[in-house]
């Protein structure tokens, strides 16, 4: 962590027009349109403060800490606004108490009215929340008479279920807030919603598994072009180190067999309405293997249609 990502603990809003969608504001038979939701949640200290300010800067409504069962209420008023309130964000936690009761019943109402809702669940591990916590001197919000861990274990529990249902889970333990910036930049900017946006994030594994991954695939099966001499100091970005990976036996053929599984896994998202997937690549280091196929596996899913961001999550870590 280069730069603190705490969420502050006052109610604030933002609003621009810049970026409002033709699409809202009135009907074309006189009925008021119903405003894009999305609902940012997750671990406190994970980032929501910088992701709400992400998405006001993107054009979006947003309100930090709103009461769940007020959730309804917003959309209704931004159906009402003319147009001027084409998209809301509502940043949802745990200082709201009585959570999951409200909120369950507000999305209940929200499916009942047919909006257009997705959640985002920001996550860290427990060792990066710890830390910053430690680096402001705060509190956490449920800790009590406890230490901070108490708090993380709590809120971790309470909003398992959520993090279940959320469309969109990025891991905030190794990002700055520009990095994480640039992923909610990649996943909202634009007017148009693609159908379906993928991450494909090579890692080591002796760093640990992504948190946030969907699918996960192992590429520890290929010769490590750590032990060749010559190509030691390179990454997988590089030409030569990748047609040594691409010319081992049996590299080219998963590639292919794998980019035609994530064909038919797409295709399943897009029927069951989940917009957001994150493939993880791992080799041992997170540095040439993983590298190298996380490249050739996102081009193969832009080919296809598929708007892919690559995040080389362990590469320099070394």
């Amino acid at each position: 962590m280069n730069e603190h990502m705490g969420d502050g603990a006052q109610v604030a809003t933002g609003t621009s027009t810049g970026a409002v969608a033709e699409t809202a504001g009135n009907g074309g038979d006189g009925t008021a349109a119903i405003p894009e939701l999305v609902i940012i949640s997750g671990m406190s200290g994970a980032g929501r403060s910088t992701a709400a300010k992400c998405l006001e800067d993107l054009g979006w409504f947003v309100v930090d800490n709103l009461p769940p069962a007020l959730i309804p209420t917003m959309v209704d008023l931004g159906a009402r606004s003319q147009g001027n309130v084409a998209k809301i964000a509502v940043v949802v936690d745990v200082r709201g108490r009585r959570f999951f009761d409200n909120l369950r019943e507000s999305l209940a109402d929200l499916d009942a009215k047919n909006v257009t809702r997705r959640i985002v669940f920001l996550e860290a591990s427990d060792d990066a929340l710890v830390r910053r916590f430690e680096s402001v001197r705060r509190p956490h919000p449920l800790q009590g008479d406890g230490r901070i861990v108490d708090g993380i274990a709590a809120e971790r529990d309470l909003l398992r279920e959520l993090r279940g249902d959320a469309d969109l889970v990025i891991d905030t333990s190794a990002l700055n807030v520009h990095e994480l910036r640039a992923k909610l930049d990649a996943q909202f900017a634009g007017e148009e919603e693609p159908e379906l946006r993928a991450t494909v994030m090579s890692f080591g594994y002796k760093y640990g598994l992504p948190v946030d991954a969907d699918l996960v695939v192992d590429c520890r099966f290929l010769p490590n072009p750590h032990w060749v001499p010559g190509l030691r100091p390179y990454t997988g970005l590089n030409e030569e180190v990748s047609q040594y990976v691409f010319n081992q036996p049996g590299a080219k053929e998963f590639l292919d067999r794998y980019a035609e599984l994530l064909q038919l896994i797409a295709a399943g998202y897009r029927r069951e309405g989940k917009r957001y997937v994150t493939v993880a690549v791992g080799c041992t280091g997170g540095k040439h293997r993983s590298v190298a196929m996380s490249e050739k596996l996102a081009a193969r899913l832009a080919a296809e249609g598929v708007e892919t961001v690559v995040v080389h999550r362990d590469m320099g870590r070394e």
